[in-house]
């Protein structure tokens, strides 16, 4: 149902996507009476993704959608970037499960976080099957396992399901509260705004003065106000975490904009970094908030790089589709042009409006991550405001201070454990403290009942890079060895661990690896006695573009570990002692 008062927003504000804004929260009158409900039903605890998804659909920033999506619009959303009924939509947004007891047509389930918080009841009206590999090729035009969301897909439930969705309570977000804007909040502070024009920026990213002087200009050249819209949901991994760059905008918004040409509302909206139609998909959600522009950079919401190193889209395509459809989605594209800065003059100006022989100044946002911070240089004060530099210094350190992760992969008797020793042996030597998380050792603690199909490996890989990841986080040293068989495990621990993920693919043949088998697996493998064996039985998937990659035959593991160290160093993980 819309807003009472949306009629009135919307004679001064562009109408959502829709014609109206879904909101599908509960009145203070049925949330005691749905909270009783919810302890008699079964429940499915859904995902971080899930969750952000759920947000926004029940605020109307996803409208029209008014649920996950069923088979139909899903098809159609996959196949034509539109709905059922013709909308255009260009992701779709669903809810994968695995089937368990409860879970089954006409019954209602609570959907539950992973802090078994109740925030929904669905009733199930729809479930159905998909194709992991064909999701990958038309949402993300990839099935590179470097990809995150590529990655990720192999977590999900087998089957999706959807139905009408009633509302228990907001996920528990305890940070930047004032800052957390549904989008009729947002239109109602726009409105007192007093202008009709909004031009809306999404970013993932920390701002510097080059994103000031477009933002600036946009607005001035629009008679409009800014929009400052930044996600804080699932990002790429590696990303500058939100609480910083938050805080960045901030200091930036308060300091840098006149009060009435800005508002700072923070989106939890999770990523696909699908590229150029999830910038579709993004002017569509800035609309449901008001804006009528959207500025959309080179390269929009791209992962980077595949494991080929060849980006995953032409850097210009996101604003052509965007542009391509701005009439439907009422949204105009702001091209984000480069800009550079003119030392002699001291201003900012696009670089195509310039001189060859003009002296200027820039720094791509690869230089400022591996340049400086990496380096634990400071940026120029004409790149980045100094309270935005401040700020970022204090919580990403330079790269020798930072969590690194090492993960040894390889066939069992390759040598990774015996390297792993040495080289830890070597990192505390430059300093660092190690955490060491050998395979043999987790089965025996942290996989302790876990047998030795492909799901309990899946799961075994997951937590250890779950536990990797959070020693990383916190700056830790960690160093994994296990066999790790499955190439997309290992790139979803890559996407769970981020900046600091060195794969060490140790490459050793499968008749050395039976040779030095003391413990006689592998005979047991090729005797029939044991089955499922990596190497033999089960496959094992070599790397396609790991770090680092070691021969154990004609190297020592000695010599292998000094290889590593010579690759940190350079890398800048370490410093080089004094000799």
């Amino acid at each position: 149902m819309a807003p009472k008062n949306e009629d009135k927003m919307t004679e001064f504000l562009i109408k959502p996507y829709g014609g109206k804004l879904i909101d599908l929260w509960p009145s203070k009158e049925t949330l005691f009476e749905r909270s009783e409900r919810v302890k008699k039903l079964p429940s499915i605890q859904i995902s971080e993704r899930a969750v952000c998804d759920l947000e926004l659909i029940a605020n109307g920033s996803f409208s029209p959608l008014d649920r996950f999506m069923g088979e139909q619009d899903y098809r159609n959303v996959l196949h034509a970037m539109r709905m059922q009924d013709g909308k255009l939509f260009p992701l779709p947004v669903t809810l994968p499960v695995d089937l368990s007891p409860g879970i089954s047509l006409d019954s209602e389930v609570t959907l539950r976080s992973s802090k078994n918080e109740a925030l929904a009841i669905l009733r199930i009206e729809e479930i159905y099957s998909w194709d992991m590999k064909e999701y990958s090729r038309k949402v993300l035009g990839t099935e590179d396992l470097r990809h995150p969301l590529v990655a990720e897909l192999y977590r999900w439930g087998k089957y999706k399901v959807s139905g009408r969705l009633q509302m228990i309570k907001s996920p528990g977000w305890h940070d930047f509260k004032s800052l957390r804007l549904s989008p009729m909040q947002v239109r109602e502070k726009l409105i007192s705004l007093g202008k009709k024009n909004v031009v809306a920026f999404q970013t993932r990213n920390p701002l510097h003065r080059i994103h000031e002087e477009l933002t600036k200009r946009a607005i001035s050249e629009h008679d409009g106000v800014l929009l400052l819209h930044p996600v804080v949901g699932l990002t790429k991994p590696g990303d500058v975490d939100h609480y910083t760059r938050v805080r960045t905008y901030r200091a930036l918004a308060v300091n840098h904009y006149q009060e009435n040409e800005i508002l700072l509302a923070l989106l939890p909206l999770a990523m696909r970094m699908a590229g150029p139609k999830e910038a579709l998909w993004h002017a569509i959600i800035r609309r449901n908030y008001g804006a009528n522009h959207l500025i959309v950079g080179r390269d929009h919401a791209s992962p980077g790089k595949n494991s080929r190193g060849q980006p995953y889209y032409q850097p210009y395509a996101a604003q052509n589709l965007v542009e391509k459809f701005a009439e439907e989605t009422g949204v105009t594209l702001i091209p984000f042009s480069e800009f550079v800065y003119l030392s002699e003059e001291k201003r900012y100006e696009e670089r195509s409006k310039i001189s060859s022989s003009s002296r200027v100044q820039s720094i791509s946002g690869t230089e400022v991550r591996e340049r400086f911070l990496d380096q634990g240089k400071q940026l120029p004060e004409w790149f980045t405001r100094p309270e935005v530099a401040e700020i970022l210094y204090s919580s990403y350190p330079a790269l020798h201070l930072r969590g690194l992760c090492i993960w040894f992969t390889g066939l069992s008797g390759s040598g990774k454990s015996t390297t792993a020793d040495v080289l830890t042996t070597l990192l505390l030597e430059h300093g660092r403290q190690v955490t060491v998380l050998d395979g043999d050792v987790v089965r025996t603690h942290l996989s302790k009942g876990l047998g030795f199909s492909k799901e309990d490996r899946d799961i075994n890989i997951r937590r250890i890079g779950f536990v990797a990841a959070e020693l990383v986080r916190h700056g830790g040293t960690v160093i994994c060895a296990a066999v790790s068989p499955y190439r997309s495990t290992r790139n979803d621990v890559r996407s769970m661990v981020g900046k600091g993920f060195v794969e060490v693919f140790v490459n050793t043949p499968l008749e050395i690896c039976e040779k030095r088998d003391v413990k006689g697996m592998y005979a047991k493998a090729r005797r029939g006695e044991i089955t499922g064996f990596t190497g033999i039985d089960d496959p094992y998937e070599m790397p396609e573009n790991p770090e680092l990659q070691l021969d154990t035959v004609i190297n020592t593991c000695e010599q292998n570990a000094e290889t590593i160290v010579s690759f940190l160093v350079k890398k800048g993980y370490l410093k080089n002692p004094v000799k």
